[in-house]
């Protein structure tokens, strides 16, 4: 069994077709889903498509792209949510994370001073409510690096999600204690440093996810939108790149999910 730790269910290709898509994910072994929301907007129509549905949990940050347009509101709004003060209607009990978070220097969507004050503020929040966060780091992974050794609270308690690049960047990335998470992207046939970085990932620091509907992974990367039952292709590929049983590396992987998020028992 395998759980899908990011994902955007909330997505057009996939919220209205919402059972259907946990119904694939569970026949295909996928027990847990974690949905992410970029927003605070995006926060309110994820935990509105939870309810009813226990084997969905949210991660809920403000994305770098949005950082040019967040609000006092806005930051005051996601406050409230860590901290379990929007409606008891609400699953706020499966909110386990503050991401997607970080620095992206490929678009300009807002500047680096924009994204970096967002950023803070939301590292902040996770130390605040001992939560981990779940980072976005794109041409900015050394900065993100730098930034997150002035959080010693947040060691081993950061996760770089969809982790593109190779070794030399991966041992940055695991020298602050941060975990690994792969997507699709290792599957890809020029992904080889990525492969690399998979190989030498620890035990107990990778993770797997899908960041659906993006990132379908070979064999099926021409199906869209990706889905959280795609996630076996890629943990099949991982257990081989690493010489495991994909048993033993979807019991491995699972395990890590559960204790980074804090995941109560089934």
């Amino acid at each position: 069994m395998l759980i899908d730790t990011h994902c955007h269910l909330t997505y057009e290709g996939l919220a209205p077709q919402i059972d259907d898509v946990l119904q694939r994910a569970r026949a295909a072994g996928v027990r847990r889903i974690i949905t992410v929301a970029e927003d605070v907007g995006d926060a309110r129509a994820s935990l509105k498509l939870m309810n009813g549905r226990p084997q969905v949990f949210l991660i809920a940050g403000i994305h770098p792209h949005k950082a040019a347009k967040v609000t006092a509101d806005d930051v005051s709004a996601l406050t409230d949510l860590h901290h379990a003060r929007w409606s008891q209607d609400d699953p706020l009990d499966r909110v386990v994370a503050v991401g997607e978070i970080g620095l992206d220097f490929h678009y300009d969507f807002a500047t680096p001073d924009q994204q970096e004050a967002v950023f803070r503020s939301q590292l902040e929040l996770a130390r605040e409510t001992s939560r981990p966060v779940v980072i976005h780091a794109r041409q900015a992974e050394e900065r993100v690096c730098d930034i997150l050794t002035e959080y010693p609270p947040l060691s081993e308690r950061a996760v770089f999600h969809c982790f593109s690049g190779g070794p030399e960047l991966a041992r940055r990335v695991l020298d602050t204690g941060a975990l690994l998470s792969f997507t699709g992207v290792v599957t890809f046939k020029n992904a080889g440093p990525v492969r690399d970085s998979a190989r030498l990932a620890p035990a107990d620091r990778i993770l797997v996810e899908t960041d659906a509907p993006f990132l379908s992974p070979e064999p099926i990367r021409k199906m869209h939108p990706c889905e959280p039952a795609f996630v076996v292709h890629t943990a099949r590929l991982l257990a081989d790149l690493r010489q495991e049983s994909f048993e033993a590396f979807a019991a491995t992987t699972t395990a890590n999910a559960e204790r980074f998020f804090k995941l109560p028992e089934e």
